[in-house]
């Protein structure tokens, strides 16, 4: 029901053959160009601040531009960018927009070598300057560098103090900036390694530079230059000589799959996008794996090498229950089982009485384990259907059996969300009152006063859309109990990683969990929690410990649900009300391959994330309480 703000996307394509291959093939040279827009289409969904595309053109000649970009701000930046891109081609006649020689000598964007970014601020930094990609610029094709990427890095402010410590000078205080630095820095002492050699061996002009093209070996360049990164990442990158590359954290926690035939090599933040846009089966496409690089090399060869040590691997259990596509074979199947999960914990509140319940989800998000949701019951409902007919005795009537075969699950759309009404509107209470009717209700899909109406959605993170429209506006249609179905655990803790939610005080689960602390005057366990995590300020982040868990450690998740409800239950509501979670064992059964579960658990998989909420938790404490 919130929209969460997250994970960026990548995509990128390198061909395997001359454009003329492609024109020939296909009917244009723009093949590279045209997946790339469909693989950023693809993904929208992983980002709408705004999109960038880098393109690479191979053996150009001195003073020819080779490395071109373009960028745009806004939801609408994908066909802002892929229409500027064709502007360049207006003017050209019939001939000449299906010559790839001409196009290869003469046009931007006719290369080689694609990369595209789509992005969600989760730093609050915004403007054109921190869309990717991002480049860096030099004399020497081989240290020319396009990066971009999918992360969020937790010790920024370690790294900028050690690289400033050695004389470099990043050009702003942010992570791209700093990781454009990194890189680059270490492309740069590459390609001198090279140039000496080169020299060594007695070559000159073109004959250097072609040495150092010949010779560059990103993978010394990319392990270098992130040992210390410490976050979840996947970064991509483009050299001026032709060079492709993408690098995923050691820990799993961002996603990257890739796929190559004989004419095409092409990488991207989800699965089915490539099985869409290039038509191939789910089992020719692998996983960027852990700590492991793709290196594409000037000549198209392509290779996976291990850069870092694979660490304890917690891929992000988010992207299976909201952020990934539900189009994936596998997170469709996850999804569904999210939903059956729950059946347990919603027969329980609704104390079985599904003759009078009718079932629905919101947001679109939550509609795939709302079916598993609908499977569970069905499986439920026919087992109380079969011990009915069973207890009818050998000879049961016809009518007896219509009416218990009659007996189904009731689903209907009981709301739909309507268009941004308050985005124009700055004003508290007239904002208010609009974000009360951004979900248009079905009228007339349950009986007031009898029915029990279950809505599913995929997580409850703030709660601010419940408590200002959903509750509300679902109890005008008179149920006699509402119960909220979250396909997630509750979300207790802060994510460093990706995800736009990095302050305690968003969180409705510690809110509550706050607030019955209050109820039970159990105020000193807040006190102890602040004064542990204050004393370990000074101490490396490798050794901090989650002292947060200590504020939901004397509660049930029950509780913790049930002060929610008192939380989030605006005035006035008729209708009883119940939040319902998945168990966090529930998570881990559906998605067994992706066990990052820190916003429930918190259990960070990275120091640096245990560091930040370390500082999260004093930050609020210290902003609402005097100790």
């Amino acid at each position: 029901m919130e929209e969460l703000k997250h994970e960026c996307g990548v995509a990128m394509i390198r061909l395997l053959k001359p454009l003329e291959y492609y024109e020939q093939k296909y009917g244009t040279w723009m093949y590279g160009l045209n997946k790339l827009y469909l693989l950023m289409e693809k993904q929208h969904n992983r980002g709408q601040e705004g999109a960038g595309l880098a393109c690479v053109k191979l053996e150009a000649n001195p003073g020819e531009e080779y490395m071109f970009r373009e960028r745009a701000l806004g939801s609408g930046a994908i066909t802002e960018i892929f229409g500027t891109v064709q502007g360049n081609f207006k003017d050209l006649t019939k001939e000449q927009l299906h010559d790839a020689d001409y196009a290869k000598k003469y046009l931007p964007f006719a290369g080689e070598a694609y990369m595209g970014h789509l992005r969600y601020s989760t730093t609050g930094k915004s403007g054109i300057s921190y869309v990717h990609p991002f480049l860096r610029r030099n004399n020497w094709r081989a240290k020319n560098l396009a990066l971009c990427g999918n992360f969020n890095m937790t010790n920024v402010d370690e790294i900028f103090a050690r690289i400033t410590a050695i004389g470099q000078h990043p050009r702003k205080y942010a992570d791209t900036y700093i990781m454009l630095e990194q890189v680059g820095h270490r492309l740069d002492r590459e390609v001198e390694r090279l140039f000496n050699l080169a020299e060594a061996e007695g070559l000159t002009g073109m004959g250097v530079t072609h040495y150092i093209e010949d010779h560059i070996d990103l993978a010394n360049v990319l392990r270098t230059a992130s040992k210390e990164w410490d976050g979840g990442y996947v970064i991509c990158g483009l050299t001026g000589s032709g060079e492709s590359f993408a690098v995923r954290d050691p820990w799993g926690i961002r996603p990257a799959f890739w796929y190559q035939d004989d004419e095409v090599a092409v990488l991207a933040s989800e699965r089915p996008v490539i099985q869409t846009a290039f038509n191939v089966p789910a089992g020719s496409i692998k996983e960027l794996m852990p700590g492991q690089a793709l290196l594409i090399n000037k000549t198209g060869k392509l290779r996976t090498t291990q850069i870092n040590k694979v660490r304890e691997v917690k891929p992000c259990s988010f992207e299976r229950i909201y952020f990934s596509r539900g189009s994936d074979v596998d997170i469709y199947r996850e999804r569904k089982l999210l939903g059956e999960k729950l059946i347990p914990n919603i027969l329980k509140a609704i104390n079985k009485d599904l003759d009078h319940t009718v079932f629905s989800f919101i947001p679109n998000t939550a509609e795939v384990a709302f079916y598993g949701m609908l499977q569970g019951l069905d499986d439920y409902l026919n087992e109380e259907k079969v011990q009915q007919i069973a207890s009818l005795g050998h000879s049961p009537n016809l009518e007896e059996l219509e009416q218990i075969l009659s007996r189904r699950i009731r689903s209907e759309k009981v709301a739909i969300k309507d268009i941004k009404l308050r985005t124009f509107i700055a004003e508290g209470n007239s904002r208010n009152d609009l974000a009360a009717h951004v979900y248009d209700i079905t009228y007339g899909s349950l009986v007031p006063g009898v029915d029990n109406l279950v809505i599913i959605d995929d997580s409850i993170v703030r709660g601010t859309t419940l408590k200002q429209s959903i509750i509300g506006i679902l109890d005008r249609l008179g149920p006699k109990k509402i119960v909220i179905v979250s396909s997630s655990p509750q979300v207790r803790y802060p994510d460093y990683y990706g995800i736009d939610m990095a302050k305690m005080s968003e969180f409705i689960a510690f809110k509550a969990a706050i607030e019955l602390l209050k109820d039970r005057d159990m105020k000193d366990v807040i006190a102890a929690a602040y004064r542990k995590s204050k004393d370990q300020m000074g101490l490396p982040k490798e050794q901090m410990v989650n002292y947060v868990k200590d504020i939901y450690a004397p509660f049930t998740d029950e509780e913790i649900s049930a002060k929610m409800v008192e939380l989030l239950t605006p005035a006035g509501t008729k209708a009883k009300v119940e939040i319902v979670y998945q168990p966090l064992e529930g998570l881990h059964e559906a998605c067994p391959n992706h066990r990052g579960d820190w916003y429930f658990s918190g259990d960070y998989p990275t120091p640096g994330g245990v560091k930040m909420l370390n500082n999260a938790f004093i930050d609020y404490i210290e902003q609402v309480y005097q100790f």
